[in-house]
């Protein structure tokens, strides 16, 4: 449940970079963006593997 406590706060980060790229379009919120993004698909895919190795054990 700690890894999606922290997946919740990294999205959460992201968001004045989101508003920064899309509303005023800073560029260099949008390489912020892209890569916080690739750091949450990082993340999730960790946890969509600890769930599946919790998944099979049990």
């Amino acid at each position: 449940m700690e890894r999606f406590e922290k997946l919740k706060s990294m999205v959460m980060d992201l968001e004045e970079d989101f508003s920064k790229f899309y509303d005023k379009k800073v560029s260099a919120a949008g390489t912020r963006v892209r890569k916080g993004m690739q750091d949450l698909k990082v993340l999730a895919q960790d946890i969509r593997k600890e769930v599946q190795d919790m998944k099979n054990a049990g």
